[in-house]
């Protein structure tokens, strides 16, 4: 973050958070990093708060939690920094990753943008909005914390994300929150060429969640995307039970044994990704 403040004219404390939030390319920062920094009790850093946003140097995103404006924003400005930076503030130092529809925008997986910002996360956290930005949260098991990576949002600002084929085994999961099973197959098909086959299907197996091996294997099979030989690894998982091909729509349509799939969606419809 290079950004120049003329320290000298905002007072040595306000100055002393400022120079150190920039040194540590930190533009979200709590009560609790004010206090560290200035050495000010709880009472008199609140007070150094309210005063900075005052004068337009910082803008609260909730209580207790701070965005610094770059200075060539000027005074008088509400900042509010890169979502995806907000969410990583939001969990604290809980383990995290960016997921589903937020996740399939940072690869560039989706056709429309999404309406709010989804994170997976080991801790319980309520959905929040913030400047006019929601949150929605995903709690995960600390043994599905696998399939994640580095995103970089800036220069020197990175958040963990799903890899993209975790991405598209957590929208098989939960379509709802990727706007239901098309997207995800528009997804599927718009990076066929980069995902990795043989780790879409392991990591289908380690979340082993039935309804994931059975939308994953039936995709795999419609786009033609791996040989029908490899799918055995899926189909031998499958019970007898049928599960919707998309859980936001009706339980109607057809059934497909080969996959223990309820088709309550047109099959045109999902070739018509192809074309997206």
């Amino acid at each position: 973050m290079n950004v120049q403040y003329n320290l000298k004219t905002l007072g040595t404390r306000t100055a002393q958070l400022v120079a150190e939030l920039n040194e540590r390319r930190q533009p979200i920062f709590s009560i609790q990093d004010a206090t560290e920094i200035t050495g000010l009790s709880a009472t008199s850093a609140r007070s150094l708060l309210a005063a900075a946003e005052a004068r337009g140097l910082i803008t609260r995103l909730k209580p207790g939690l701070f965005n610094l404006v770059p200075f060539e924003l000027g005074h008088d400005t509400e900042h509010v920094t890169d979502p995806h930076l907000i969410a990583r503030a939001l969990v604290d130092d809980a383990p995290y990753f960016i997921s589903h529809g937020s996740a399939m925008e940072l690869h560039r997986m989706v056709t429309q943008p999404q309406l709010w910002t989804t994170v997976s996360t080991t801790k319980r956290v309520r959905i929040t909005n913030i400047r006019g930005y929601e949150f929605r949260f995903i709690r995960v098991a600390d043994e599905h914390l696998f399939g994640i990576t580095d995103h970089w949002i800036t220069s020197d600002q990175a958040v963990k994300v799903s890899d993209p084929e975790r991405t598209i085994i957590d929208c098989l999961s939960l379509p709802q929150y990727a706007g239901g099973i098309t997207e995800v197959a528009k997804g599927l098909w718009m990076k066929r060429d980069s995902l990795d086959a043989a780790r879409l299907i392991d990591y289908a197996l380690r979340l082993d969640v039935g309804a994931v091996i059975r939308r994953l294997g039936y995709l795999l099979e419609l786009y033609d995307i791996v040989d029908r030989h490899r799918l055995e690894a899926l189909r031998i998982r499958l019970t007898n039970t049928y599960q919707r091909l998309d859980p936001m729509l009706p339980d109607e349509g057809p059934m497909l044994a080969r996959w223990r799939l309820r088709l309550n969606l047109d099959r045109d419809e999902l070739a018509a990704a192809r074309s997206a």
